[in-house]
């Protein structure tokens, strides 16, 4: 099945461009017309992605992050974020809520504040080659006003 509609974007990982991914994303689904609340929660979890990337996948050097978007007639939006960095050597441990590999001034609630805002979230990564995160989660249908 083809979805309705597709954007692709890639971004060096710099933490100045996660408003830029945000943003972007957001533009994409206003299309959808999402209730602020789904807009929020969207923006929220690409967010976690991104800075994944940004802070555990290109650690001490700057990468590509690349992001797609598509929008299927049934009411799902699929975002994919990829990266290229170093991957992760355990996808399991490393979804654990409190597990991280950032330091002390990291919190590793990424992954579960993504679970906690999508319906859905994928993991697949390579060690060093680079993680996917696919989020997909289902809009809510509201009727269109006639005016």
């Amino acid at each position: 099945m083809k979805p309705k509609n597709e954007m692709r974007v890639s971004f060096l990982s710099c933490s100045a461009n996660e408003g830029f991914a945000r943003a972007t994303v957001a533009a994409f689904l206003a299309q959808e017309d999402p209730t602020v609340s789904e807009l929020a929660d969207i923006k929220t979890a690409v967010s976690e992605a991104v800075t994944n990337c940004i802070v555990h996948a290109y650690r001490d050097t700057i990468g590509i992050i690349y992001i797609t978007a598509k929008l299927w007639n049934d009411g799902v939006v699929s975002i994919k974020v990829r990266d290229q960095g170093c991957g992760i050597e355990d996808v399991e441990k490393a979804m654990e809520p409190m597990y991280t590999t950032g330091g002390d001034e990291r919190a590793g609630l990424g992954f579960a504040v993504m679970q906690s805002f999508m319906d859905e979230v994928r993991v697949k990564s390579n060690p060093g080659k680079g993680t996917s995160v696919t989020l997909r989660k289902r809009l809510e249908r509201r009727p269109v006003a006639n005016g």
